[in-house]
């Protein structure tokens, strides 16, 4: 029998448009953009449909987005599909922000909290640091224990943070911290024969020590939020291990603000338990082609528009 797990993707994967087509088509799939909108008092579908794509990038708006986008793809599953997350899915895991997407789909988080918990994690981040103080930067072509060392020389040289901030494998590595020591692991990473370190078009240095004050705001926001135990095992970004007891997810999401999402180790861990078949829900298809590239022999197949609806069986 097949093995299946459910994908959530992260932030970069938001574009203009996204979802409009679910919510023209499906009931269910308007129902929770009008539960993001009213959680977060703003007409948030308006800005994914609509734009300006610069609003619609912010951190504190492309989160929310996405979870959204996300969401609305399993319920439409769910009324079109016959869709039983509980039968159809063996682990749920989601990149980054990705990860508060898969805790609500399984029914960890209701959805207005997420995209609160999401609003604040956005602003959190965003005011962590001045703009233009932080970076980050992709290494393509190194392996996480290069990686690592580039990002220690990095923080060596300049006195400042640099730190591992994605495994994304394949040779996709990414480094966040202080603008400067970002620039010097480009340099050492040139030195050190990575084929290309890459500044990304961010508006901080998330998964770093710089958003310690981020990790404090999160901290006190998930005090109080309700979080059950997942119908189906969410593999935590900073553990790369299946996790449901609640409270061990409450600390791994004020964790993975400053800590690496292993997704490398997350989906190697997949793999070598069987599962040979991965569903991304949402936007974009970055998580489906780095999930082809890591399981071998694996089909991983993206649902966010109506026509992907319409060929998804279980």
């Amino acid at each position: 029998m097949t093995k299946t797990a459910f994908l959530f993707p992260g932030q970069g994967s938001q574009s203009v448009g996204m979802g409009k087509a679910l919510a023209e088509n499906f009931v269910a799939a308007r129902a929770v953009f009008e539960e993001v909108d009213a959680a977060l008092g703003q007409k948030l579908s308006a800005l994914m449909w609509e734009g300006p794509e610069d609003q619609l990038t912010l951190t504190a708006n492309a989160q929310p987005a996405l979870m959204a986008h996300s969401l609305a793809v399993i319920r439409v599953l769910e009324a079109e599909k016959g869709l039983d997350l509980t039968k159809a899915a063996s682990y749920v895991a989601g990149h980054s922000l990705g990860e508060y997407s898969a805790l609500c789909a399984a029914g960890a988080l209701t959805i207005s909290d997420t995209a609160k918990l999401l609003r604040i994690r956005g602003d959190a981040m965003q005011a962590a640091v001045p703009a233009g103080q932080g970076a980050m930067a992709a290494l393509l072509g190194a392996e996480w224990d290069l990686a690592v060392e580039i990002a220690e020389i990095a923080a060596t040289d300049t006195g400042l943070i640099c730190d591992v901030a994605n495994d994304n494998g394949g040779g996709q590595v990414v480094l966040s911290g202080d603008k400067a020591a970002v620039d010097r692991a480009c340099e050492v990473a040139k030195e050190k024969g990575v084929k290309r370190a890459i500044l990304l078009p961010v508006s901080a240095p998330f998964h770093s020590a710089l958003m310690a004050p981020a990790a404090r705001a999160m901290e006190e926001a998930l005090k109080s939020a309700k979080i059950l135990a997942p119908k189906v095992p969410v593999i935590a970004n900073v553990a790369a291990a299946p996790v449901v007891d609640p409270e061990a997810i409450r600390r791994n999401l004020v964790t993975q603000v400053c800590g690496s999402v292993r997704w490398r180790e997350s989906m190697t861990w997949l793999g070598e338990n069987g599962i040979t078949r991965f569903v991304e829900c949402g936007a974009g298809k970055v998580l489906t082609g780095i999930a082809k590239r890591l399981v071998a022999g694996s089909e991983a197949i993206n649902i966010g528009t109506p026509d992907e609806v319409s060929t998804y069986s279980a």
